[in-house]
């Protein structure tokens, strides 16, 4: 079944320490703004912050198991991180088909909140599994 433009979907997740430390060791981001609460209290933020990157994994995560679901393909994701996320922050995302051509290439509205400030929004261009 192929996704059609207006389809929606959602999920949250809690970003806690865990997930800050697992994503630092699959990829060696261990920048002191995520880790460091003296580094980071200094810094324009007041505290730490979780990876903006780790926040686009939520987004990828819900493309891959709901919209447009397993086996798409990423093709391209532009994002924006327009505020903080910190550690024990419960982060609502959501994606939302807005284009669908032919060949089975989707393009989504990729939106992530907490509480009500929007903290990430961008596109992404998939392909889907056919």
């Amino acid at each position: 079944m192929s996704v059609r433009v207006g389809d929606r979907a959602e999920r949250t997740a809690v970003v806690g320490d865990e997930q800050l430390e697992q994503f630092a060791r699959a990829t060696g981001d261990r920048n002191p703004i995520h880790f460091d609460d003296t580094y980071a209290a200094g810094t324009r933020f007041g505290g730490r912050i979780a990876h903006g990157m780790l926040v686009g994994g939520l987004i990828s995560a819900l493309l891959a198991g709901e919209l447009p679901g397993p086996g798409s393909i990423y093709l391209g994701q532009e994002l924006r991180f327009r505020a903080p996320v910190r550690p024990g922050d419960e982060v609502r995302c959501e994606v939302e088909v807005t284009e669908r051509d032919e060949r089975g290439r989707v393009t989504l509205a990729t939106r992530a909140w907490v509480g009500e400030t929007l903290v990430v929004d961008g596109t992404a261009r998939v392909l889907e599994q056919a």
